[in-house]
């Protein structure tokens, strides 16, 4: 095994250029009571948790649930399986689902779009059905397109029944579970994210209003969806970006819809208020060189592949370490983009992430002369 060597321990100011001024870290209060069974509040760029109570509480999800049903149909979309355009009749068995409706009629063609819409802005569970037959050809076959969706998302606590949330037996999932479903929906379709935030639709002559009445509360929130059912309570997901930072907040089992509301937007300012989310190094930035013994060039630039975001209690920035762990001996050949060593960013003892240090560029093995007089050197080392 090869020897590991600390290239450096320093503060992250140091290493860029663009670091604020020095400050001292903002304390960080409890987060907000707020009256619901679970909530998990997360950074959406890095994932961070801000806050929670009971996360992985396995939970009846309500029309939360028809996060997932989009994201199964925002996925056909981009897989080329349907389009926006087409048509769907609406069979008898959507036309009859119970609960919150768009208004369609048996027999008719409705475009995807518009159930898309009926669905996201009216939360409409004949919308939902009729979706999913389309995607599925029946329901029950959908629901296993969402089961194997969450496994690939990591949603290892959620289990679907249903394309609507209308109560079944083992229909559950977590407010954890949940947050990485909306982080997803986020990154995966920005082009039809923004419809989370479409305050009303209007079909068949009937206007309906969005639920999600954060919308209208606070410029910052453009989604995502609220829930509702005796079992699971009062129930919202939202996401609210503010500057360059977003947060998403998940809130299940509240008693009505003032509480959903109320909690979520005192969580969300929970987050904005006390904590930050940074780039702490750009895609392509050289962090470091490496030697690389046997070569044709001695040295090699190392990096990152993707920006490098952290989050931290607001005003703690300043007081983050980097440390670069690398082997003792690297050789030729070098290609772009291998891993050679690893950054790790600590705040005090406790280290917050460790990524891989990668070759931004191509070094192949040297000459013969090169070799041989490198293969002497490292008799030495």
């Amino acid at each position: 095994m090869l020897q590991r060597l600390i290239l450096a321990l320093v503060p992250l100011a140091l290493l860029l250029t663009s670091a604020a001024p020095a400050a001292d870290p903002m304390p960080t209060p409890a987060p907000p009571i707020i009256g619901a069974k679970s909530y998990l509040v997360i950074d959406s760029r890095t994932g961070a948790e801000l806050a929670s109570l009971n996360p992985d509480s396995a939970l009846a999800p309500a029309s939360l649930t028809k996060l997932m049903t989009t994201y199964v149909t925002f996925d056909a979309l981009k897989q080329g399986q349907l389009d926006l355009e087409d048509e769907v009749t609406v069979s008898e068995k959507a036309w009859r689902t119970e609960g919150s409706r768009m208004f369609i009629e048996v027999g008719t063609k409705v475009a995807v779009k518009d159930l898309l819409m009926g669905m996201i802005v009216q939360s409409g569970n004949d919308a939902s059905v009729a979706l999913a037959e389309h995607v599925a050809g029946t329901e029950s076959v959908f629901a296993e397109l969402m089961n194997q969706h969450a496994i690939r998302l990591g949603m290892h606590s959620s289990h679907f029944m249903n394309a609507t949330g209308l109560p079944a037996e083992g229909h559950t999932t977590t407010a954890r579970d949940l947050a990485t479903l909306s982080r997803a929906l986020i990154d995966d379709f920005p082009d039809y994210y923004p419809w989370h935030s479409i305050k009303e639709f209007t079909y068949n002559d009937i206007r309906q209003d969005n639920r999600n009445t954060l919308l209208w509360r606070d410029d910052a929130v453009d989604g995502l969806k609220t829930g509702h059912t005796e079992d699971a309570g009062y129930c919202l997901v939202a996401s609210a970006k503010r500057n360059d930072m977003r947060v998403i907040s998940v809130v299940l089992g509240t008693s009505s819809t003032k509480a959903r509301t109320d909690g979520s937007q005192a969580l969300i300012n929970y987050g904005f208020r006390f904590f930050e989310t940074r780039l702490v190094y750009k895609a392509g930035e050289v962090v470091t060189d490496a030697r690389i013994w046997k070569s044709a060039n001695e040295n090699t630039s190392l990096g990152l592949l993707e920006d490098l975001y952290v989050t931290v209690r607001r005003g703690a920035y300043n007081e983050l370490e980097s440390t670069m762990n690398m082997p003792a001996v690297l050789l030729a050949p070098v290609s772009a983009g291998q891993p050679l060593a690893e950054i790790a960013v600590k705040l005090g003892d406790e280290t917050l992430l460790t990524v891989p240090l990668r070759a931004l560029e191509d070094n192949p093995e040297g000459s013969l002369w090169q070799r041989v007089r490198d293969g002497v050197s490292l008799w030495f080392e």
